[in-house]
């Protein structure tokens, strides 16, 4: 009877965590993307404009695979 008061009993959902691993890989996919731009500025300046444009739209469909990992948590039960 003693042993059974020391356990405690852990609930909740491994979506949240899954959510989080899976926010690592958008967060490094942005990270290269901001750096390559900045890379291309440095080299060629008057291209700075069309190379933000482009940077833009990469971050874009990069952070669309943060969306579908928080909309998957909430499909499948957060």
């Amino acid at each position: 009877m003693a042993d059974t008061a020391i356990l405690a009993e852990v609930s909740g959902s491994i979506a949240t965590v899954g959510y989080g691993l899976a926010a690592i890989g958008p967060a490094i996919g942005v990270g290269i993307v901001v750096g390559k731009t900045i890379e291309g500025v440095a080299r060629q300046p008057e291209l700075a404009g069309r190379l933000q444009v482009l940077m833009y739209i990469g971050i874009a469909f990069t952070e669309a695979l943060a969306f579908i990992g928080i909309a998957t948590g909430f499909i499948f039960g957060f």
